[in-house]
């Protein structure tokens, strides 16, 4: 179906699969991921807010991701939702936009603020004497807004691109959300423009650059923690960026799986499904991760549920 130089008014999302057989189970796993990713996160944010011990730098930024995650995975995960439940599968061109802004926003912000929570590790590791200095409150506040601002400068160029697209050769995407990229292989307008500032910034600003930024600061941690004298000492130093260490190199083995992968050797459905993986998996990870390998959080949530069992 051609849509001659008009602008549709509404596209079509396949979702997952068209089998019926397996839509119950799609729908029965997602709403239970996306639940779990909620109330994981819900909790840690809670935390945070609520206990004094957890007012610092590190757990401002974990609170950010937190509320990222949880956004992210209602921005990926609510057209799954609604079309099992209503059985429409449509959404206006402008709902359309939005969600492929904020998806890509949303992906982009958490690059950067895992970025930043390296830059944390590595000045409370390597310069400890000066952490509540270069670390302030103020100077926390400011890089979490430049990395929000980020996240939504880099897209809106692409999606402001994309939006001008008056010429689609169908309505139906073969995603189960509104994406750039199939959004890009379905109009028929001339993409030249939008594909050079596509893969620029996904190779350098959204790859490239919070891959090295993230990375990089581990390599004066790694050092510092071998310059350590006792054992102790450098189990406690490793302790402290264990947890985030760990999301940022499940995150990128996620991505990497996901891009390096060929084309070819998978059907579609198994892409959707294996993109629909690496879409939920960090957010609902990010929880269990900074609980099970975080003392002060598991100590936070100790104080919390005694304390309610004293009220109680």
């Amino acid at each position: 179906m051609y849509l001659n130089k008009t602008i549709t008014e509404y596209f079509i999302i396949k979702g997952i699969s068209d089998a019926l057989e397996i839509q119950i189970t799609i729908f029965i796993l997602v709403l239970l991921i996306y639940l779990f990713t909620l109330g994981g996160n819900m909790i840690i944010l809670l935390l945070i807010c609520l206990d004094s011990h957890l007012h610092t730098p590190m757990y401002f930024l974990l609170a950010n991701l937190s509320i990222v995650d949880m956004s992210c995975t209602t921005t990926t995960l609510h057209m799954i939702l609604k079309s099992f439940i209503t059985g429409d599968k449509t959404i206006s061109f402008f709902g359309c936009m939005v969600q492929t802004f904020m998806a890509g926003s949303l992906s982009v912000h958490e690059l950067f603020i895992l970025t930043a929570m390296s830059y944390d590790r590595y000045v409370a590791i390597c310069n400890p004497l000066s952490y509540h200095l270069i670390m302030s409150h103020r100077n926390c506040a400011l890089l979490t807004a430049l990395c929000w601002v980020l996240g939504f400068l880099l897209v809106a160029p692409l999606v402001g691109i994309l939006s001008s697209f008056s010429c689609y050769s169908s309505i139906e995407i073969n995603h189960f959300l509104c994406d750039i990229v199939p959004l890009m292989k379905m109009t028929c307008s001339n993409t030249s423009l939008l594909d050079v500032l596509f893969f620029i910034e996904g190779l350098f600003l959204f790859t490239i650059i919070p891959f090295l930024l993230t990375f990089i600061p581990y390599i004066f941690i790694i050092a510092a923690i071998l310059r350590i004298q006792s054992n102790t000492g450098r189990r406690k130093a490793f302790y402290t960026c264990s947890s985030h260490l760990t999301v940022v190199i499940l995150l990128y083995m996620i991505l990497a799986s996901q891009y390096l992968t060929p084309g070819s050797t998978s059907s579609l459905d198994s892409k959707k499904l294996f993109a629909l993986f690496n879409t939920v998996a960090i957010p609902l990870l990010n929880p269990l991760i900074y609980s099970l390998k975080n003392k002060d959080v598991k100590a936070a949530l100790e104080r919390k549920l005694n304390r309610s069992k004293i009220f109680t």
